[in-house]
């Protein structure tokens, strides 16, 4: 079916020359200042557009996907049933954007067997899918925890049995044989006999990923994905059964194993978590200590056996990772002036510079990015290596987890909200700040074209971050930092069909290879929506504060901040 594009009344602009005046002006003169709709043409799926203005939602248990968008996507939520755009002054009515978000949700479902198993990383159609046609481990956390979180657990049990399953695969790359912990970082759904509806999962180890990079992040995902499931349907036999335990002890002995790291965080490879192409994150990157610390901490209260070797090897490491992240990886203020002022070349026990990081080597945006108030974990140590950039999965999912303290955990919003414009700007989320640009990163990311500056990883802003955003909010007690962010989003990303990402400095542009209706960017927005609504959905992604993981780090007060949330 093709709708003819609306195109919303001209309304009357202020003028505005810089941001300064935008800044100024009242919240009245905003409103009228943000255009309401864009002229566009585009092709419309009937399936969405005839759904959108009813009420709640419920999972459709089809046997197939259904074939909703072909060619080009169009706004599935700058419309109502009739093809009208729906707006208030605010913009769209938020009730319809929330429709429009469960609907595109509902349609990424795949179905194995007759069962829901997971979502479509994007379903739109409009450009060569590569790998966005299948069900990956990260992507899928918050359709997850969406579908937890309006009372729907089964797809995500589905999910955690069948990539438990597809874990005892054997897997090879060339002549090499990956670890047995290693979890999948994507599946498909394999119809191999089309007339007998012969059904297989075909699952992606790493060795057709673009750069052959395994994922590191998916065992820690799949792990806190367990917890959450747990966690929220108070049901503990799906963790207790034998393939759920025995998936967990293989991902645990793959990362307690010893080798010759003198450090208690993980060596990776560059690409190997969300940030899966060349982007220096190699060595020891912050997003996926953050993740070791929750899915080790999510993993003591899932082992069944409370008494075997594992547990005391788990408590050992989280004591010995927490101390090392909280020495080396925070940085405010007083510690960047320590590491300015720096000696080299020290050779004892006592040794303050450890990694003999050449205080020359600090990047001079670091100065006038710091402010006073305000700290965050930096993204990466290791010898003579600082990476001072600002990551935000890592930091977050740091506070979540109880990784930082207390008063940690307060700076880190106090940053985002001293650098609001740099790290929010117009589209919430930058993934990363700043962007690397030049001959950095000619150097750093291999002249990679789609890792240009503030585009994608380098720079570029993540709507699925803002669940991270809301949910650390709500757990410190800031909410209006969470409803700030939100109210942006929902200025543009319905009418923008749900991108992936955006490009620029602020956030501006919808990213020159973004996919629309990416799924969790979908799923990002509809978690942050209940955490708002209904703060006790706290419990499904937030760990309590247990003050013996930090007994010999610290000294001054070092509590995690309590949930606002009853248990």
């Amino acid at each position: 079916m093709v709708l003819s594009s609306t195109i919303a009344p001209q309304s009357k602009v202020t003028e505005l020359t810089d941001d300064t005046k935008y800044d100024s002006l009242n919240l009245e003169q905003k409103k009228k200042a943000w255009p309401m709709e864009r002229h566009r043409s585009a092709e419309v799926s009937q399936a969405i557009l005839s759904k959108i203005g009813h009420d709640g939602f419920q999972l459709c248990h089809q046997p197939q996907i259904p074939e909703i968008v072909k060619g080009g996507c169009a706004p599935i939520s700058s419309c109502d049933p009739s093809g009208e755009f729906t707006a208030d002054s605010n913009g769209m009515h938020r009730h319809t954007i929330t429709d429009a978000a469960w609907e595109a949700l509902k349609q990424s479902i795949v179905y194995f067997k007759g069962q829901p198993i997971g979502t479509l990383a994007a379903i739109d159609k409009s450009q060569a899918e590569l790998n966005y046609d299948q069900v990956f481990m990260r992507d899928f956390v918050p359709s997850a925890l969406a579908f937890l979180m309006k009372g729907e657990p089964t797809i995500v049990k589905n999910f955690l049995v069948e990539t438990a399953r597809l874990q005892s695969r054997e897997k090879m790359v060339d002549l090499f044989k990956l670890g047995q912990g290693v979890m999948p970082a994507s599946f498909k759904v394999h119809h191999s006999h089309p007339t007998k509806k012969t059904e297989t999962l075909l699952a992606d180890f790493g060795e057709i990923a673009i750069g052959r990079v395994a994922p590191v992040d998916s065992g820690l995902w799949w792990i806190f994905l367990l917890r959450a499931y747990t966690k929220y349907t108070r049901d503990s036999s799906l963790a207790e059964s034998p393939h759920c335990q025995r998936a967990m002890r293989l991902i645990l002995k793959l990362w307690l194993s010893e080798g010759f790291d003198t450090s208690p965080a993980l060596l990776c490879a560059d690409g190997c978590s969300m940030i899966d192409r060349r982007m220096g994150i190699y060595g020891y990157p912050l997003e996926i200590q953050a993740l070791f610390f929750m899915a080790l901490r999510c993993a003591l209260s899932l082992l069944k056996d409370s008494n075997d070797d594992f547990v005391y090897q788990i408590t050992k490491r989280i004591k010995a990772l927490s101390y090392h992240l909280h020495s080396y990886y925070w940085l405010d203020f007083q510690r960047l002036n320590d590491i300015y002022r720096y000696k080299t070349e020290e050779y004892s026990q006592t040794a303050l510079n450890k990694f003999n990081v050449i205080p020359e080597s600090i990047p001079d945006w670091i100065f006038d990015f710091m402010p006073s108030r305000g700290g965050y974990f930096i993204g990466n140590v290791s010898p003579a290596r600082m990476d001072f950039r600002w990551f935000c999965l890592g930091n977050f999912i740091a506070i979540l987890s109880c990784l930082a303290t207390g008063e940690q955990a307060e700076a880190i919003l106090d940053l985002v909200e001293e650098r609001w414009e740099e790290l929010i700007g117009e589209m919430p989320l930058k993934i990363c700040y700043p962007a690397m640009e030049n001959q950095e990163w000619q150097i750093v990311t291999g002249c990679d074209p789609k890792n240009t500056r503030w585009s994608y990883h380098n720079g570029g802003s993540w709507p699925v971050l803002l669940w991270l955003l809301v949910a650390v909010s709500v757990k410190l007690g800031r909410p209006h930092i969470a409803r700030n962010a939100v109210e942006l989003m929902e200025r543009r990303l319905a009418k923008d069909d749900f991108p992936e990402y955006y490009d620029g400095k602020t956030g501006r542009y919808i990213g020159k290879q973004s996919r629309k209706f990416q799924t969790w960017s979908v799923a990002g927005y509809l978690v942050a929506k209940m955490l708002l609504d209904d703060p006790s959905n706290l419990r499904a992604v937030s760990l309590e504060d247990d003050g013996h993981i930090r007994e010999p780090v610290l000294k001054r007060s070092n509590s995690c901040p309590g949930l606002h949330i009853s248990h």
